[in-house]
């Protein structure tokens, strides 16, 4: 029977005394949904930096862990979203899995939303956002990996946050259906090419990924940092705050 992440995150804290929280003492975490956003939900709940974990929701939810609340938002454009009172922000595009109840009740953005909703975290006081943003595996262009990729980031960096995190981390390819055999020859060509894809733009286990951005958030000065795939990829394979340390302070490129 599969246990409630819910239920197991607050069965552990009964018996762990919670860590010494940060200074900016509310984090909301758009988008906690399929495998990433549920680790990324799992690291940040379970580690209690926080006072306060805000969810977005469109349906209500039971909320069963000290700490953590659902904010449900209306079926309206955000731009016409009550505002609510968070220090911090955490963006993740994974979709949520279906089967998951609570995942079905979460409300999840589309890249596309990210300009918007970035300008209403940021009318809700928001200092620090940060971006997890998946791409298709060996297709970004190098000088995108480490600048900012298109008019929505640099929206985004316009808006004057203290603090700006986007990582990049590329995605597993999703499964394909094909119509008859020949669609299904030419897939597999070409997924030749996949191995031709370095190890370090290779996807990288979304609890890593979690943990890397849970780093990120507590060491990160002010500014604009860019985590590239390689940089994710680096901090898998050794020490993770060593690795995340060195990116922040301009030697790990």
């Amino acid at each position: 029977m599969a246990v409630d992440t819910f239920q197991a995150i607050q069965a552990a804290g009964r018996h762990v005394p919670p860590p010494a929280r940060t200074a900016a003492s509310t984090l909301l975490l758009a988008g906690a949904t399929g495998a990433l956003g549920n680790e990324l939900f799992n690291r940040l709940a379970g580690a209690q930096r926080y006072a306060r974990l805000l969810l977005l929701a469109k349906e209500p939810i039971t909320d069963g862990l000290r700490g953590v609340a659902s904010l449900q938002v209306p079926a309206l454009p955000i731009a016409q979203w009550p505002l609510c009172a968070a220090d911090v922000a955490l963006v993740s595009f994974d979709p949520p899995r279906l089967f998951h109840d609570r995942e079905r009740a979460l409300w999840t953005p589309a890249p596309t939303d990210l300009p918007e909703l970035a300008r209403w975290l940021k009318a809700c006081g928001v200092r620090t956002i940060a971006v997890v943003q998946p791409h298709a595996q060996g297709r970004m262009p190098d000088a995108l990996k480490h600048g900012l990729a298109g008019l929505d980031e640099h929206a985004v960096v316009a808006l004057g946050f203290e603090r700006v995190l986007l990582v990049r981390s590329a995605q597993k390819p999703t499964a394909q259906r094909f119509a008859n055999p020949a669609e299904r020859l030419a897939a597999w060509m070409l997924s030749i090419f996949r191995f031709m894809v370095p190890s370090s733009e290779q996807p990288v286990r979304a609890s890593k990924v979690a943990e890397f951005v849970e780093r990120a958030l507590q060491v990160a000065p002010p500014g604009v940092h860019v985590a590239s795939p390689e940089i994710v990829w680096r901090a898998t394979q050794g020490s993770l705050d060593e690795v995340v340390d060195g990116w922040l302070g301009g030697t790990t490129r």
